[in-house]
């Protein structure tokens, strides 16, 4: 076992590793490591976007890294929370995250690959699956980072999107609900390989940086079994105010989500 040299509140912490707070979500922290790929807009983005219906009882992220969208969902719902992630040091992150926000009745993180999850937990499990997956596909003009960890959480060479959508289809109940973040040059084939595994799309949102600006990213949400249409443009989400570097009212709504009744 790697030495551990610090000791936060009773947990202990790795060589480089630091504890920080979770936005403004009352008091939550999570454990992150400078260089490794750590929680962003889009996992709180994405967190946020989710539809949860009353009654879910079992939800999974995929692709969890150390846990962001597992920690912020648990302010929306009362539900079982799955989390799957391939690094083991993010696994272990994640873990350890989760215990120090005394969350380990409602969150577990499974150390396993994303494309054997139908082996280990059957067909038809959850009500809502999320991911915030790799974005890029690998060709020979990919700039790969030398880190191992950021090109396996950036780059599709553990996993592709046809395996996430593959894995979803079968993982949800029918009727169960498919969100993700991603990139808008890749929403054509997002929508067709949704589609290829029976989750249509029912609801899209285009995130812009300014309003002058091109969207950089999408949110979006299908329904496994869904009848074909139906498809909901949201309105814009722009991230930041005019020309500054200040937050829009929306986004510091969402980075200063408090719990509420729980679904």
């Amino acid at each position: 076992m790697t030495q551990m040299t610090q000791r936060f509140e009773g947990y202990f912490l790795k060589e480089r590793e630091v504890v920080n707070d979770l936005l403004g979500y009352e008091g939550l922290k999570i454990i992150q490591e400078p260089g490794r790929f750590n929680f962003s807009l889009d996992s709180t983005l994405l967190a946020h976007f989710v539809t949860i219906k009353k009654g879910v009882e079992n939800m999974l992220d995929l692709c969890t890294g150390n846990a962001p969208v597992p920690l912020m969902l648990s302010l929306r719902t009362a539900a079982t929370i799955d989390g799957v992630e391939i690094q083991e040091d993010s696994v272990s992150q994640a873990r350890r995250s989760v215990a120090m926000n005394g969350l380990e009745k409602q969150i577990n993180i499974y150390h396993n690959d994303v494309k054997q999850l139908h082996a280990l937990f059957g067909s038809q499990k959850y009500d809502v699956i999320t991911c915030n997956p790799p974005y890029f596909k690998v060709d020979p003009d990919s700039n790969l980072n030398a880190n191992d960890a950021l090109t396996i959480a950036r780059h599709e060479v553990l996993l592709t999107l046809d395996d996430v959508a593959c894995e979803a289809g079968r993982l949800l109940r029918q009727g169960g609900s498919f969100a993700m973040v991603h990139r808008p040059d890749r929403l054509v084939e997002i929508m067709d390989t949704m589609r290829a595994y029976k989750i249509e799309p029912k609801r899209l949102r285009f995130i812009y940086p300014r309003l002058d600006k091109e969207c950089n990213g999408i949110l979006i949400e299908g329904t496994l079994g869904g009848k074909a249409g139906g498809l909901r443009l949201e309105a814009p989400l722009v991230v930041y105010e005019g020309d500054t570097n200040n937050y829009s009212a929306e986004i510091l709504e969402i980075f200063n989500l408090k719990k509420k009744d729980l679904i």
